[in-house]
């Protein structure tokens, strides 16, 4: 599949690399040289010098009219370089564009997307969003992922000591939580884990990585940890920008009950924030103000979400918030280099914006079949692959149980005529059936097989 990828920042670097790793021949757009540079240093890809929103520039990437280019994806920081280079893009025959939108405006509805000929326009705080959402509501999740556009979802959990599940094999799981529909993919353990099979026993202190839907999301704290699941009384958010206000809306829109309050320095953010958001109470103060944090009510508090536009503010204010009594942290960190913190410092989770919009962009950068691994999340070493069982496939018409998967390899969802569900071994695989597939690694190269997807 050729590919032309328009900016090479974080996020364009991590779409370029993977594509290109997965055997995709790969072109990048990118204005500034040091950047450049550095794409081709280190990864296998043509690079363009030049802006994506200038049609001379996109033809010696290879995109005029008749070119046989598959995908173009423009996720530079510019709005109006993403649309237009999509809109030139599409105009000359490439079959699939995507875009970044940095205003929210422009995802608010499908209009624009249609109206410009673009086939998705994806925005990453949006994205992470919907993530600090699912840590919010599965409060002992350690990490979350969103699948199949939001119906499904994947939560990491630590297995209490006192679980249940504690000395139980796999396969036994069904048994003892019948009306669970739940799989466990990964587990992360220390002396080694991986993706796991119906021997293998489960260990207190795992870390376990379960797909389910979000309706039956609320019951894995109690399986895993051993504790009721409590519904979510009071949030507060330092930070006002973009990302802040997403989560305090989609929270009212959520949680009917919720308190919720935001805390921001700039007085005109501030009173702008307060017109637009109906149930959350807008604090013009400075979010490290111990004093302020307490009169707010941040000790016992379910939720502090640190999203302003300082990566190193936003750690700071999570250790703070985890101090002075807050049950969960999140903090908002965009640069790679901060992803694992988490372990060495008292902050509960932490989100990569840039991340998500990767992931999401991956997700739909796909051919009509599925194709390519996308990491989970960078901690683990395993992979998901979402695929379409073509026709003529071989797996058609068979059981999973008769496929022949190697252990580390797993068919976690299956989705059939917009039915959502978690397959059993006994569960034929039918032409057309979308499938989430998980595995080690080194497995993923070959997975697509069993399904007849290569």
């Amino acid at each position: 599949m050729k590919t032309v990828v328009v900016g090479g920042g974080e996020v364009g670097y991590s779409v370029a690399g993977t594509l290109s790793e997965e055997g995709h021949d790969v072109t990048v757009v990118e204005e500034d040289e040091e950047r450049a540079e550095k794409l081709n240093d280190e990864l296998d890809v043509i690079t363009v010098r030049g802006s994506g929103a200038r049609p001379q520039v996109l033809e010696k990437a290879g995109v005029f009219p008749g070119c046989d280019v598959d995908i173009l994806v423009a996720c530079t920081d510019r709005d109006e370089v993403n649309i237009l280079a999509c809109w030139i893009a599409k105009r000359a025959g490439v079959e699939r564009v995507i875009s970044r939108a940095r205003a929210m405006e422009f995802t608010d509805s499908a209009t624009w997307a249609k109206d410009l000929g673009i086939d998705v326009m994806t925005s990453p705080e949006r994205s992470v969003a919907r993530e600090i959402l699912e840590l919010l509501f599965v409060s002992s999740a350690e990490h979350t992922a969103e699948l199949l556009d939001g119906r499904s979802g994947i939560y990491a959990l630590r297995v209490a000591p006192d679980s249940e599940l504690v000395g139980l094999e796999i396969k036994d799981l069904k048994k003892l939580y019948p009306n669970f529909v739940a799989i466990i993919v990964y587990i992360e353990r220390e002396g080694g884990g991986g993706v796991p099979y119906g021997g293998m026993t489960i260990q207190a202190d795992d870390l376990c990585y379960i797909v389910t839907s979000r309706e039956q999301a609320w019951k894995l704290e109690e399986i895993y940890q051993k504790k009721k699941s409590r519904p979510l009384k009071r949030v507060l958010i330092i930070g006002g920008g973009k990302l802040g206000f997403q989560v305090a809306w989609r929270l009212e829109s959520q949680f009917r009950s919720l308190d919720i309050r935001l805390i921001d320095h700039n007085r005109e953010k501030c009173e702008r924030l307060a017109s637009e958001l109906k149930r959350t109470l807008v604090l013009h103060g400075d979010g490290a103000d111990d004093a302020l944090l307490r009169q707010e009510g941040i000790e016992g508090a379910d939720g502090l979400v640190c999203a302003t536009e300082s990566d190193e503010a936003n750690l700071l204010f999570a250790v703070m918030g985890k101090a002075l009594g807050a049950r969960k942290t999140i903090a908002v960190a965009r640069r790679k280099i901060y992803a694992k913190l988490d372990d060495y410092m008292a902050v509960d989770a932490i989100v990569n914006p840039n991340s998500a919009l990767s992931s999401v962009i991956l997700s739909q950068a796909r051919h009509k079949y599925g194709g390519g691994a996308l990491a989970i999340i960078d901690k683990i070493d395993a992979e998901m692959m979402e695929l379409t069982v073509p026709p003529g496939s071989p797996a058609a018409g068979r059981a999973i149980m008769n496929l022949g998967m190697p252990r580390g390899m797993i068919i976690a969802l299956v989705v059939r005529k917009g039915e959502v569900f978690v397959p059993v071994g006994a569960t034929v695989i039918q032409e057309g059936d979308r499938v989430l597939l998980f595995a080690s690694a080194e497995l993923m190269a070959e997975a697509g097989e069993y399904l007849g997807v290569r």
